[in-house]
């Protein structure tokens, strides 16, 4: 029986979604890539899950792209894999629920942005980050998309150019995760942050997950613009007006439980 290359485990409130290729260091073949973004589609849609975990078996996190996959590929072919690998990553801002990265590992090259483009990250102490082309003859130029988003252009590129790794505390202080946490503690505090980022409205997170992710590429003047319509528009609907009945009167808001 051919091992599935990505799980999917839903509990509750929350999927588990898990990069199932330990023997490959869970490297990002086209193949896992597109099972990777349709199990996180089939997550997002499944009755009454309010967040997403992205994990990953055995010690690595992700090593990145599968060079076995990559080096008798030519341009197009090459396109076409990376172009797979960005509609996954995009994909992640574009769900309607919080993702939260739990990262048990190592986590280079694709695998890096892939924590990158999650919402939210956790991290065990020992883990390390690095986009490790810059060392070589093949610059990390998709990972630092993400990379350089979440860290800002002078670290992003001092990750690029040196192809040096940093430690979860240092990722911790560039923006790169939300939490560094013993192993012991990793599965428990990403779960909890993941329903933390998870109450209230689902309607108003998703919108507001939207919004933060298109408004943080625009001048301060477009942003502001972008942000007061969306703003203004979800004081509105049914989740905005209670939200603020429910603060003036001093209860708890009362949120349809599904999207």
């Amino acid at each position: 029986m051919t091992q599935e290359q990505v799980l999917v485990e839903i509990a509750g409130d929350l999927a588990t979604v898990t990069l199932n290729r330990p023997d490959r260091r869970n490297a990002l073949s086209e193949s896992m890539l597109r099972d990777l973004g349709a199990a996180l589609a089939r997550a997002a849609e499944a009755p009454g899950v309010r967040a997403i975990v992205l994990a990953a078996a055995g010690p690595v996190f992700s090593a990145g792209h599968d060079f076995s996959d990559m080096v008798d590929r030519d341009l197009d072919g090459m396109r076409r894999l990376l172009g797979v690998c960005t509609d996954v990553m995009l994909g992640l801002a574009r769900l309607p629920v919080p993702v939260v990265a739990c990262v048990q590992g190592i986590a280079t090259a694709a695998g890096c942005q892939l924590v990158a483009s999650c919402d939210l990250a956790v991290a065990v102490e020992e883990a390390s980050f690095a986009t490790p082309g810059g060392r070589g003859g093949w610059f990390c130029h998709t990972p630092l998309v993400a990379v350089a988003r979440a860290i800002g252009t002078r670290r992003a590129l001092e990750l690029g150019m040196t192809g040096d790794p940093i430690d979860a505390r240092t990722a911790l202080a560039w923006g790169l995760v939300n939490r560094v946490v013993p192993r012991a503690q990793l599965v428990t505090e990403t779960q909890a942050l993941a329903r933390a980022a998870s109450r209230g409205s689902l309607a108003s997170k998703a919108i507001g997950k939207r919004t933060v992710y298109r408004q943080v590429e625009l001048d301060i003047e477009a942003a502001y613009a972008e942000a007061v319509d969306v703003m203004a528009r979800s004081a509105v609907t049914p989740d905005g007006r209670e939200a603020m009945r429910a603060f003036v009167e001093k209860r708890p808001g009362v949120f349809p439980p599904g999207r």
